[in-house]
């Protein structure tokens, strides 16, 4: 009785720790580790689906935007590594068509799971000060990294008021963590 007692809490033991395994690896996804995803967009030269924003209010058109006057670049800054090392520029580009993209140029930072590219009004901090200080405020989330490198474009929402937001970051959303960030300035 003992013996047979003994065999199923073993079992148990083992089906447990099997499915705690099984969870974990899910859970934190540690192969994307040595996982690189190179993304080399282009800059666009109009918003994607831009023509089918009439109306859409930006409260700083700047200059009447024409196909001649090309892209400008209207606030850029230098990432920083945070949770892990990061490395690249990121610029917020005003298209020809007067739409808003942030542009990521030279990224280079470990793939993890979750990873998100967001638009703050949080101050960039350097160290594990800087960590966990971008969903504290008001964000945009520009949708998931495409890829840990290289070079890829995020359209802003229509109506995005770029004064309003001061700060890059790429956000891991399952661990609530940045793994770099940058500050914009003019």
């Amino acid at each position: 009785m003992v013996r047979g007692r003994r065999r199923s809490l073993l079992w148990g033991a083992m089906v447990a720790a099997v499915a705690l395994a099984a969870l974990g690896l899910y859970w934190f996804q540690p192969w994307k580790l040595w996982q690189n995803e190179t993304v080399d967009e282009a800059l666009p030269t109009a918003a994607p689906g831009s023509a089918s924003w009439p109306g859409a209010a930006d409260p700083d058109p700047g200059p009447d935007p024409s196909p001649a006057s090309g892209p400008r670049t209207l606030a850029q800054g230098t990432l920083i590594s945070h949770e892990h090392s990061t490395t690249g520029t990121a610029k917020l580009i005003r298209l020809a068509d007067g739409s808003l993209t942030l542009r990521l140029e030279d990224l280079d930072t470990s793939n993890g799971p979750d990873l998100r590219v967001w638009l703050t009004d949080a101050p960039v901090k350097e160290g594990v000060a800087g960590w966990r200080v971008f969903d504290d405020g008001r964000y945009i989330s520009l949708g998931k990294l495409k890829g840990n490198k290289g070079d890829q474009n995020y359209p802003l929402p229509p109506g995005t008021d770029p004064s309003a937001f001061t700060s890059v970051t790429i956000w891991c959303d399952r661990f609530d963590v940045s793994f770099g960030a940058a500050g914009l300035t003019a």
